[in-house]
């Protein structure tokens, strides 16, 4: 072992040492942003080939939960926006990468994670479509972490979607509008989103040193601490998650 592996080692055994398990989101969400740009730091000559990295990487990142007691996590692999103003090649890479490898993954049998949507599939390929819907049901029954990938998701029209689908049931049921505004509260909206019985995160990271949530679990997010870290998401080491956990314990606190 190279003595800069021993020294990282003992200094995520340090971090994670001083980190009150109390103190823990029970629910993570990630930005995992900057992953053509990681490529071309590593110096490959597609860029593209960053998403693999990067899709790969999840599987760390649920690892670091589960050995943490957190049993909650959400991802943002493509938002709408993604979908219909990035290039159809780079766009069929990144689906291919979210059936081979995220629907792959988690339909192992040694994989404890269910999984759950956010977003949009109808905006995406059907043959991806497919796999998420299979990984989907195929995971439902287990009783470990959840996982929710957002995908084809855009915070506003979560929220649009949400106030429709209450409205109708509403007007169904023969509800007066009026009336309707009146009594109308958080609460009644929430059943309808994406991520209705799932709890919000408490901690929202993102990667690549932007600043900004990029309309990514904009209603969930009301209460939630937010980090934001430099590094591109390929990159992000198990002692950066923990330097963000860090970060939200003192805040807490």
């Amino acid at each position: 072992m190279q003595i800069r592996d021993w020294v990282y080692r003992l200094y995520a055994r340090s971090l994670r040492r001083r980190l009150d398990e109390k103190m823990l989101p029970r629910h993570v969400a990630v930005v995992m942003d900057g992953n053509r740009r990681w490529a071309r730091q590593m110096g490959f000559d597609n860029p593209g080939i960053g998403h693999r990295y990067g899709a790969r990487h999840l599987e760390d990142l649920l690892e670091w939960c589960a050995g943490l007691g957190i049993d909650h996590v959400t991802v943002y692999v493509a938002s709408s926006d993604n979908l219909c103003g990035r290039g159809k090649d780079e766009v069929a890479h990144l689906m291919d990468m979210v059936e081979q490898v995220i629907a792959d993954h988690l339909t192992r049998p040694s994989n404890r994670w269910r999984l759950h949507i956010a977003g949009r599939l109808e905006d995406v390929p059907d043959s991806t479509a497919h796999a998420l819907k299979t990984a989907r049901d195929d995971t439902a029954e287990r009783d470990g972490g959840h996982l929710t990938v957002a995908i084809g998701y855009d915070g506003q029209q979560e929220i649009v979607a949400a106030v429709r689908s209450l409205l109708e049931r509403e007007a169904a049921a023969g509800a007066d509008i009026a009336d309707l505004a009146q009594r109308l509260s958080a609460e009644d909206i929430a059943p309808h989103l994406y991520t209705a019985g799932l709890p919000d995160p408490e901690l929202i990271i993102r990667t690549s040193g932007e600043r900004r949530l990029s309309s990514f679990l904009i209603w969930q997010a009301a209460r939630a601490e937010l980090y934001f870290c430099d590094v591109y998401w390929p990159g992000f080491r198990y002692i950066d998650f923990l330097r963000a956990l860090r970060t939200y314990a003192a805040r807490r606190r």
